[in-house]
């Protein structure tokens, strides 16, 4: 099959060439992609930069979101069959959507939403998830809660931001200029132009932030929380507790606890509390979420599409940290 590789870390654009069908186990699902969509995580992937808590083998396929239609099955499964339209976010050992055909575990699959295309669809699982797991499974946010959510026109922020207003918070949202009135229109109740204002200085007892910026966004943020409140990061630093949920050495997660130690110890004082989330593959997540694709609650955001064969441009495109919402490669 054609698939979209690297053979080391660094900076480089990576290949498009032929490797060998993936194999198939008892409870996986080959899938034939349809369509992909990349995020952030794929450059920083690429550059070794998670290649201590994700020690993947080269030639090493990119890839992290997926929908497309179902080949065959492993003798275990029992959910999906040959023919079946659906879409995942594969688990973190086992990435590579960025080919014509992956094999996934059924844990990790849904089936498509019936009201998106492909490449809709595509858009949708690691930044939905991403925003699930932020604001549903840690942050447990309920109706009536302040919410801020950083960078709200990239991916993980569109999304978050119709699910923060689904879930019934009040949500604020940082973005340039440029994209004030676009925000808002997804459902912000406030937008901060951070070319202009400064957020610290206009937000106040706020329950939770969702940062995925850098560590002067983060540090501030603790200063718009109200005592009892949740600062969770996308973007680090790591803690000893994430070490410790995914199984990693114990020299690691004391590396993570002395990294994180500075934002902890900062969020102690305020009264709040700091969490690294990396979000994780799953499936019955995930036909939660098409619940609410399909009933017109969260729509996707998608700045461009591009063809396979232009893969290294995608990422490229994404890497300018410009994308309004999600971009997309199509396959079929």
């Amino acid at each position: 099959m054609k698939a979209f590789f690297i053979d080391r870390y660094g900076k480089q654009d990576g290949m498009i060439g032929h490797v060998p069908d993936p194999a198939v186990g008892v409870h996986d699902v080959l899938i034939q992609v349809h369509a992909a969509s990349v995020n952030p995580l794929d450059s920083k992937i690429s550059t070794g930069e998670f290649k201590l808590i994700l020690p993947y083998r080269f030639p090493l396929i990119l890839g992290n979101d997926l929908a497309g239609v179902v080949v065959r099955t492993g003798a275990a499964v029992t959910r999906f069959k040959p023919g079946d339209e659906v879409y995942a976010r594969p688990p973190d050992s086992r990435i590579g959507t960025f080919a014509e055909l992956i094999a996934v575990h059924e844990n990790a699959l849904a089936f498509k939403p019936s009201n998106l295309s492909m490449a809709e669809a595509a858009a949708m699982p690691l930044a939905a998830l991403t925003a699930w797991q932020v604001l549903v499974e840690t942050a447990q946010v309920k109706r009536g809660q302040k919410v801020l959510i950083h960078a709200g026109s990239g991916g993980v922020g569109t999304l978050a931001i119709q699910l923060a207003k689904h879930l019934g918070a009040f949500v604020a949202t940082t973005t340039s200029t440029a994209n004030v009135a676009w925000v808002k229109a997804l459902g912000a109740d406030v937008v901060i132009d951070y070319k202009q204002q400064d957020f610290a200085n206009e937000l106040h007892d706020f329950d939770m932030v969702l940062n995925s910026l850098g560590s002067d966004v983060l540090e501030k943020s603790l200063k718009v929380l109200k005592p009892g409140g949740q600062l969770i990061s996308l973007s680090g630093p790591p803690t000893a507790q994430f070490a410790q949920s995914q199984g990693l050495p114990w020299v690691l997660g004391q590396v993570m606890r002395l990294l994180s130690s500075g934002i902890r110890r900062k969020a102690r004082k305020r009264g709040v509390s700091y969490a690294f989330l990396f979000m994780h593959a799953d499936g019955i997540q995930l036909q939660k979420i098409t619940a609410l694709i399909e009933a017109g609650v969260i729509k996707p955001v998608i700045d461009r599409s591009f063809p396979f064969e232009s893969t290294a441009q995608a990422l490229r495109y994404v890497d300018q940290g410009r994308a309004k919402g999600k971009v997309t490669i199509t396959l079929q």
